[in-house]
C-alpha cells in the first residue's frame, strides 16, 4: 500500500519537511560545529590506531547530555551510545524534545547493521580453544555466562531503535531496516511514502554507525574494501580504491508540511522524492545506467543544483558513479565519504542531513578534493540531490529542496 502510493504526488498538506537534523561524527557535534568544520575542510583521520588501515574516529562524546542514565549508556554498546545521542540533538532540532503528545505518535525507522561483537569474549574462547583448554560445553558456557542478555553472537540489530524509545520517549510505530547502504536509502523512502500517503504525520529517521572496530575492519579486508597506508579524498583512490571507516550518527524528524506548521515548526528543507533500485552489477556500466535512471525519476531542475554524494571509494562502484557524475557536469558535487569516513547504513541519512542544512543556510559548503572533479557552486541552490551507491550492492538518490 505505501509503495503503490509513492509515485503519486502528495497534496501540499502531505508534503515532507525535514524539521529536525542531528549529527554527531568525526568532525565534531550538532549543526554549528559541522558547517564549521566543512567550510574549514576539516578531516579528523587516525592512520595509525587501526594501521595499516585509515579510520575517522568519534569525536570525544559526554553521553550524559542526551543520554542522562548511567545505567543505560552502560548497557549500550558505542554505536548505540553515538546513535541515540544523534537522536536526541534531532528531536531538540525539532523542538519535540521531551514533548510526550508528539512522540507517542512519532514513527521511527532505523537502518542498522549485525551489532558489535564482545571481542573480550571472543579471544578468551578462541584462546581456550587453541591451548586445549575447553571442556566439552565450553563454548556453550562460556556463551550463557560472560555475554549480557543483549548480545547472542552479536548485538540485535532493533536495539538502537529501543533504546532511542527508552531513553527519548519515541513510542510510534518502529521499523528497522538491514543491508548496509541500502538500508539507509529505505528508511528514508519508506518514511516519505507514509508521509506523502497521509498514513503518518512525524517520523524519526536515521542510523549509526562504529568505525572503529577491528571486527569490522577483518570483515571488511576480507573484500578488499578498506583504505590502506594513507588517507586520500575519495576522487584520488585510483583503481584499487577502497574506503575509511567512520563513525557517526545521523537522525532527522521529516513531517507533514500541515503537522509542522500546526505546531509552529520551520523546515531545514523538503524532502520530495526518495527512489531507490539494485543493478545486477554483472557487467561494467551498470551502476552508471541505473544511476542514471535514477536520476530520470527524480527530475532536478537543470541549474541551481548540486549534488551530495556518499561515494564509497570502493571500486569499481565508485568509478562508475563518477561517470555519471561527469556526464551532468557541470555541478556541484561533494562527496562525504572524504570528511566523515564510511559510515555504512548512516551514509544517506548524512547526505540528507546535510544537503537539508546547505540548502537552510542558502550556501553550498565548499569543495574538499584535491582532483578538481568537485567545483564551487555560486549563488545559493534551490535543490540537491542525494546519491547513494553501495559498495557492493543497492543505489538511491533522493531530491532535497529549499523552502522559501
Amino acid at each position: 500500500m505505501v509503495d503503490a502510493q509513492a509515485d503519486k504526488q502528495p497534496s501540499d498538506a502531505h508534503e515532507a519537511w525535514i524539521t529536525g537534523i542531528g549529527i554527531a561524527s568525526s568532525l565534531g557535534l550538532g549543526l554549528d560545529a559541522h558547517w564549521e568544520a566543512l567550510a574549514a575542510r576539516r578531516v579528523n583521520v587516525d592512520g595509525s590506531g587501526y594501521a595499516p588501515y585509515i579510520v575517522h574516529p568519534m569525536v570525544p562524546v559526554s553521553f550524559d547530555a542526551q543520554i542522562p542514565k548511567k545505567g543505560d549508556q552502560r548497557q549500550m554498546e558505542a554505536w548505540q551510545r553515538i546513535g541515540t545521542y544523534a537522536a536526541g540533538l534531532a528531536l531538540d532540532s525539532a523542538g519535540v524534545k521531551g514533548n510526550k503528545d508528539i512522540l507517542a505518535k512519532m514513527d521511527m525507522i532505523v537502518a542498522a547493521g549485525g551489532g558489535e561483537r564482545d571481542l573480550a569474549v571472543d579471544s578468551a574462547i578462541l584462546n581456550a580453544e587453541a591451548q586445549g583448554n575447553s571442556a566439552p560445553g565450553f563454548l556453550n558456557e562460556r556463551l550463557l555466562n560472560d555475554l549480557r542478555p543483549t548480545l547472542f553472537l552479536a548485538q540485535l540489530s532493533n536495539l538502537l531503535a529501543g533504546n532511542i524509545a527508552i531513553v527519548h520517549g519515541v513510542t510510534g510505530s518502529s521499523r528497522t531496516f538491514m543491508g548496509e547502504e541500502a538500508a539507509g536509502v529505505d528508511a528514508a523512502r519508506i518514511a516519505l511514502a507514509r508521509i506523502n500517503a497521509g498514513q503518518s504525520d512525524i517520523a524519526l529517521i536515521g542510523a549509526a554507525h562504529n568505525g572503529e572496530r577491528k571486527d569490522l575492519l577483518m570483515l571488511y579486508e576480507f573484500g578488499d574494501f578498506n583504505l590502506k597506508d594513507s588517507y586520500r579524498p575519495v576522487w584520488a583512490r585510483g583503481e584499487r580504491g577502497g574506503f575509511a571507516l567512520g563513525s557517526g550518527g545521523v537522525f532527522l524528524v521529516v513531517e507533514s508540511k500541515a503537522h509542522a506548521q500546526a505546531r509552529g515548526a520551520k523546515p531545514f528543507a523538503r524532502l520530495s522524492r526518495v527512489v531507490a533500485d539494485h543493478a545486477r552489477r554483472k557487467s561494467a556500466g551498470d551502476v552508471t545506467a541505473t544511476l542514471e535512471k535514477l536520476w530520470g525519476e527524480l527530475k532536478p531542475a537543470t541549474d541551481k543544483v548540486a549534488v551530495i554524494t556518499g561515494a564509497t571509494g570502493a571500486e569499481p562502484a565508485t568509478a562508475e558513479e563518477r561517470a555519471f557524475l561527469a556526464a551532468h557536469q557541470p555541478l556541484a558535487v561533494r562527496a562525504t565519504n572524504t570528511m566523515f569516513g564510511h559510515t555504512v547504513e548512516a551514509q544517506f541519512p548524512l547526505g540528507l542531513a546535510l544537503a537539508a542544512l546547505a540548502l537552510s543556510r542558502g550556501e553550498m559548503f565548499p569543495a574538499n578534493d584535491s582532483t578538481g572533479f568537485e567545483i564551487e557552486m555560486s549563488g545559493a541552490p534551490d535543490q540537491i540531490v542525494v546519491v547513494g551507491a553501495g559498495h557492493w550492492r543497492g543505489e538511491g538518490m533522493a531530491l532535497v529542496e529549499a523552502v522559501r
